[in-house]
């Protein structure tokens, strides 16, 4: 499996799709308690058309920990040097919820090194509701395990009408994340999530082409915030209607069709 060693010597875990060939790359970056399994049927939808990177950033999926604190900037740093380390010089992103915010802090930083950004389920601003199950969801992990964790997660993860199509397999669900996930590096992870900056902020010093994607059943981000985030990019939003936080894997198709739509403009 391939691994690419950081400076501090933490070992992130990438899978690639494509490098053998000149197309543009396409890289997407995890939401909270998720790993590189969970782009898969979007790599396969594009890769004939991009090169595709799927990375597990630090503390999630099959990555280390690493040492000291871990933060939004430390993130970005990680993921630029694993481009460099990849020989990529340009590449458009794809970020779901921590990973958008990860993307976003890229682009700020490097923004000649983007070409298109696609943001999905994260706003201008932490709302109050989203500081709350944030907290609660370290309060639980501390005091239970990751099992618990994740039915408590599942109805702020995901969108009513998914829950109700999915009844059946909640259970292998559950059991996915439980596996993905090692307890110590989710609680480093939620506790540095509640201290990064305003997404407000970051995004100012952003002057690429941006889609902000948000879910009508996201109980983690409003419709209002979402779309400020785009304003402040000078970029598109896009709200679909019943779905909620997850987007790709709620609405697969949906959002291939319109991450494919951006993408190609030119």
């Amino acid at each position: 499996m391939p691994y690419f060693k950081t400076k501090d010597g933490c070992s992130i875990f990438y899978e690639t799709q494509g490098f053998e060939s000149s197309q543009p790359v396409v890289a997407f970056l995890n939401g909270t308690m998720q790993n590189t399994v969970y782009w898969r049927t979007h790599c396969l939808a594009l890769k004939d058309r991009f090169r595709v990177l799927m990375y597990d950033a630090r503390a999630q999926g099959k990555s280390d920990l690493g040492h000291g604190k871990l933060s939004l900037e430390g993130h970005a740093e990680d993921f630029s040097a694993l481009l460099q380390y990849l020989r990529v010089e340009k590449t458009n992103l794809i970020g779901l919820s921590h990973g958008a915010q990860v993307a976003l802090a890229y682009a700020a930083h490097s923004p000649e090194c983007v070409d298109r950004l696609v943001l999905c389920s994260v706003g201008a601003r932490q709302t109050c509701r989203a500081r709350l199950i944030l907290k609660s969801w370290l309060k639980v992990l501390k005091s239970s395990d990751l099992e618990t964790l994740a039915w408590v997660s599942l109805p702020v993860a995901f969108g009513e009408n998914f829950l109700k199509q999915q009844q059946g397999i909640l259970d292998h669900i559950v059991k996915a994340m439980v596996k993905r996930n090692k307890k110590q590096a989710l609680i480093d992870h939620l506790e540095a999530i509640s201290v990064y900056p305003l997404l407000s902020q970051i995004a100012q010093n952003v002057h690429r082409p941006v889609l902000v994607l948000s879910g009508s059943h996201d109980l983690l981000v409003t419709e209002s915030d979402a779309k400020q985030l785009a304003m402040v990019c000078d970029g598109r939003h896009n709200h679909l209607t019943g779905i909620g936080h997850s987007i790709p894997a709620e609405a697969p198709e949906v959002f291939t069709k319109t991450v494919l739509q951006f993408l190609d403009k030119t």
